[in-house]
Formats: C-alpha cells, structure tokens, sequence
C-alpha cells in the first residue's frame, strides 16, 4: 500500500469523494475527525456507507476506531466489522500487546459474522505516546494480523509537550525524527509495510513532493493523505521507477546466472547480497503497485 487516505466516518459527501480518489486504502475515521457527541453517527453512516459503496472502488478499506483506553473501541468493532472493513487502524498504540488485545476482539466479532478468523488485517499508529515509541521493538510476530506499521507526531507531540514537531525550516526536531526512525525500524523488525505519516499542509505540494521523496529514500513504502489532492504525488513517489525496475531484475538476473554467490559484477560495480535484498524488495513494490516484470 502506497497511499492511504483519511476520510471522516461521519459525512456521506466526504467518503463518497475519498471513496473515488485512487487511493490504494481509504482509512474511514471514527477517531479524530468524529467529534465525541457524534461517534454513534459516524459508526452507523460509515457501516452503512461501506456496506452500499465499497462495490464502487478499488481501495482496501480500513477504519481507524477510537483507542483501547477510550472505552470506545468495542462499539466501534461491533458497528464496523459487519460491514466487512479489510482492515483496522488502531491509534496509540502503545506496544504488540495493543495489536494482540485487538486481534484477540477482532477474533470474536468475526466469529460472530461468520468471517474467516484472521479475515481483517491491523495497522497501528505506534508513535502516539512516548511508551510507544520505546515499545517499537515489541511488534515483531505480535500477530498475523499485522501488515504495517505507521506513526503520528500531532498525538505525540501533545503527550510530550512540545509545542511543535517541526523546527522554524520545517524540519522535525529530534524526538520526532527518533520516532520516525523508530517506525522504520519497527517496520523492518516486524517484516511488514513501513508507513509515513501525513503532511498537514496539502495546499503546499512543493514541500509535500519533497517529504515523500525523502520518505521513499528512506525506507517508507507509502504515505498517509489527509486530502484527495495528495493521493497521485504519494502514488508517483512511491511506485518505482521503469529504471529503477530494470535496474533490479538485472541485479537479480545477474546472481541467478552467477549460481546466487555472494558479490556480482555489473558493467564494472560490484553487487553483493544487501543489493540482491534491496532489489527484491522493489520488484515487490512494484508488483504490488501492478506493474508488469
């Protein structure tokens, strides 16, 4: 998944537009977006939206439920899950045992809709809380169910107290570059997708291009937008290129050839296993990004 896409559960306008935008998962929001005295309305018009429209896009389709300490999170599973949602998002997320404690309900709504046990896949936010992010180690083999991670700065930055997260150049300052490292690496522990957080300025494309360049470079492999507008840059940054994608089935096609040793050569560069690892990896984002190789 190159981009995922913010929606608020509670207006029919606002998702029958996301429901359009090409974005490979559209996340249904009951949490941030939804204002407290209006979370049963946003569970009974997301439920019924996606019941009735999901038929008419090609995006997965997850729903970001309010957090376990809410107290909220049950009524959500029990509004949402009938409705076949392909995923849940679930906000501060302080450790795998969060993931585990959600599968653990998610295992039972299932059951009790007659899906498939393991049928709804989980992505957390794991930066919200400053235990998450020291806990960022704990999602390897924390559940089946998990198919990324991804993280937030606004949650954390409110938990810390920082007035904000990035300094006067728009950089992010030190805590909040840690997180983001953390995400990575709590990506690549788990074996599962590493997922960059939004750009809440969509109007200045510019600066949005540029930050999802620097997260591909970086080992993101799709982005959060919180506005249909940003949903084509982050699926052009993220899908690899037609060179990068020759690039890597010569790779690849060298060390077949070579009998899989440990270093090749290619027009006189030496390749060695991490760039075999690499170029796999590619080929992989772009299959799934549904170009042919």
């Amino acid at each position: 998944m190159r981009s995922l896409l913010f929606v608020p559960g509670d207006s029919d306008k606002k998702l029958e537009k996301a429901f359009g935008a090409g974005a490979d998962v559209v996340i249904v929001d009951l949490e941030d977006s939804v204002a407290s005295q209006n979370k049963a309305l946003g569970r009974d018009t997301a439920a019924r939206f996606i019941t009735e429209h999901r038929h008419r896009t090609r995006s997965a389709i997850y729903v970001r439920v309010n957090d376990l300490s809410t107290g909220l999170t049950d009524d959500d599973l029990a509004a949402l899950v009938p409705a076949k949602p392909d995923g849940i998002m679930l906000p501060k997320s302080n450790s795998g045992q969060d993931v585990q404690h959600l599968s653990a309900k998610l295992r039972v709504h299932e059951a009790e809709g007659g899906l498939p046990d393991g049928a709804i896949k989980i992505l957390p936010i794991i930066t919200e809380t400053a235990a998450g992010v020291l806990a960022a180690a704990t999602y390897a083999k924390a559940s089946e169910r998990l198919v990324g991670v991804t993280w937030g700065a606004e949650d954390l930055s409110a938990a810390i107290g920082a007035r904000t997260a990035r300094d006067e150049n728009g950089r992010y300052t030190d805590v909040f570059r840690f997180a983001r490292t953390m995400t990575i690496l709590a990506a690549s522990a788990a074996e599962v997708a590493a997922i960059d957080t939004i750009f809440p300025s969509f109007r200045d494309m510019a600066a949005f291009e540029a930050e999802c360049a620097k997260a591909e470079r970086d080992g993101f492999t799709g982005k959060m937008a919180i506005h249909p507008t940003q949903v084509p840059v982050i699926n052009a940054a993220f899908t690899p290129s037609t060179e990068a994608v020759k690039h890597s089935m010569a790779i690849i096609a060298a060390f077949e050839a070579a009998g899989n040793p440990g270093v090749v050569g290619i027009d006189g560069k030496m390749y060695d296993r991490p760039h075999l690892k690499l170029a796999e990896r590619l080929l992989a984002r772009a299959k799934a990004a549904g170009i042919s190789v």
